[in-house]
């Protein structure tokens, strides 16, 4: 087991600041080599120390911006128009990060696409739901209109 100190939050394992101990390889393979963590050491305690107190102060900021945020996401569906077929079957199917660029354009918000979770997949037109993590303590259910797109027939 590696004992490892996070630079920024891994979902299901933690986030910045936190020493965790994980598997050889998976601290090797994933952690280390992407900048999610560092190997921990007795000098990386005052490192773990200084990244908490900065993530105290910037918490109760981001805390209350997030629980904003999450209420205009909340207020009113999110409308979505992707290319379908007959019966209303998408070509492909909806992804977070097209989730996140329809909350942008409209106008409730930037959120990054990495937090938005879609609990299953879309692939047919008509209302859903997608999940935000936009702190650690707020999670925004967003309310999806996934309608087609209009197309010019020739």
């Amino acid at each position: 087991m590696a004992k490892l100190i996070l630079t920024q939050e891994v979902t299901g394992l933690g986030s910045a600041g936190d020493v965790v101990d994980v598997k050889n390889g998976y601290a090797r393979n994933y952690l280390l080599p992407r900048g999610f963590a560092t190997l921990w050491t007795k000098g990386g305690e005052k490192q773990v120390e200084s990244i908490k107190a900065a993530r105290d102060t910037r918490a109760v900021k981001s805390l209350e911006e997030a629980q904003a945020l999450a209420e205009k996401l909340q207020s009113a569906p999110v409308k979505l128009e992707v290319t379908a077929g007959e019966g209303g079957r998408l070509f492909g199917a909806v992804k977070a990060a097209d989730v996140a660029d329809a909350v942008e354009a409209a106008g409730l918000g930037s959120i990054d696409r990495r937090t938005v979770t879609l609990p299953t997949a879309i692939k047919a037109t008509g209302r859903f739901q997608a999940h935000a993590r936009l702190h650690e303590d707020v999670l925004a259910v967003i309310d999806l209109d996934v309608v087609a797109a209009k197309t010019k027939k020739k």
